[in-house]
């Protein structure tokens, strides 16, 4: 699983704020994964009325929660609704297979993250970022404690949150919160274990790179779970960030996919030269700059694989201890 790059492309979706997992279980399409361009299609009734179904448990507020099962799925929606679209896909394509039953899922997502932020538009300075983040991430904090509420009340019986910034605040999202809630970086760390790496270079010490275009809000958690099971993070010096990560970015964003790449390719090879096992694309920005069949996206690994696996894994095994009760 460590040896593949994974490339998503989405379709541009009408979608309601709040989605089930059941209605989107109706009609999501999982077709063959590897190195595939998958989609996601909301469900429609015969008259197109996407959002009649995707939304029709909101009037089921009144009545107690909407799902009952014991592994009911919160899904706790991030800055890019995107992400979470594409996470949820990942929930239904690998909850659903060798014919088995996608578990349940409940979704809240809205877009008022991305506008609190100012995210959207034209790719913002390094520091102006920063900055937009540090002074808004009270409200942040707010609006997905707001969501974890909602999702808690129509029946998650466990908690996951698809977004690389938003872990920033794992702790105080999570505080108070009696449903188990999955952190992405203990995910990955505890499949790197697995995975059972040898390290490349004489020192003994496995080596995870990262890329990120917020190190400054995600380093530090992945750092913190990855030192606990022996790992060592590695970062890109604040030269090659500055001169190489960004400027990316900012091709991205004037549609230089050609100038991207290149300046992607230089950035994954810095890391993998300081002797990294893998390099983790902590970024929603990140994801689908290099093509499917790019032999360096062999040495990179999409985290919230790890957080879908290990939410499967959950639902799981939730169901089996409560069907020997």
């Amino acid at each position: 699983m460590l040896e593949r790059g994974i490339l998503l492309s989405m379709q541009t979706l009408h979608y309601p704020s709040f989605l089930t997992g059941e209605a989107l279980r109706m009609k999501t399409r999982c077709r063959g994964r590897t190195n595939s361009s998958t989609a996601l299609q909301l469900p429609s009734d015969e008259s197109g009325n996407d959002a009649e179904q995707g939304t029709s448990f909101m009037r089921c507020q009144n009545s107690g929660s909407l799902l009952s099962q014991p592994n009911t799925i919160g899904v706790i929606g991030g800055v890019s609704v995107l992400s979470t679209l594409i996470f949820l896909e990942k929930l239904a394509c690998w909850g659903s297979r060798n014919g088995k039953e996608c578990p349940p899922f409940v979704v809240s997502s809205d877009p008022a993250l991305s506008k609190v932020l100012s995210l959207r538009g034209s790719f913002p300075s390094a520091r102006s970022r920063i900055d937009r983040i540090k002074l808004n991430q009270d409200l942040v904090i707010e609006n997905l404690r707001s969501k974890r509420n909602f999702l808690q009340q129509s029946g998650a019986r466990g908690l996951v949150m698809p977004c690389h910034l938003s872990h920033a605040w794992h702790s105080q999202i999570s505080e108070d919160s009696s449903p188990p809630f999955l952190h992405i970086a203990d995910c990955v760390a505890m499949e790197l274990k697995n995975a059972k790496l040898k390290p490349i270079h004489a020192a003994g010490t496995m080596r995870i790179g990262l890329l990120t275009t917020d190190s400054i809000f995600v380093a530090s958690y992945y750092q913190e779970k990855l030192q606990s099971q022996g790992f060592e993070l590695v970062l890109l010096d604040k030269a090659t960030e500055e001169h190489v990560l960004l400027p990316a970015m900012e091709a991205l964003y004037r549609k230089d996919i050609e100038g991207a790449r290149n300046l992607m390719r230089i950035a994954i090879h810095v890391l993998l030269v300081r002797a990294v096992n893998v390099v983790l694309l902590a970024s929603d920005d990140l994801l689908g700059v290099l093509p499917h069949n790019d032999p360096l996206l062999r040495k990179c690994i999409d985290p919230m694989d790890a957080l879908a696996r290990s939410t499967i894994h959950w639902a799981e095994t939730t169901a089996m201890v409560h069907q020997k009760v």
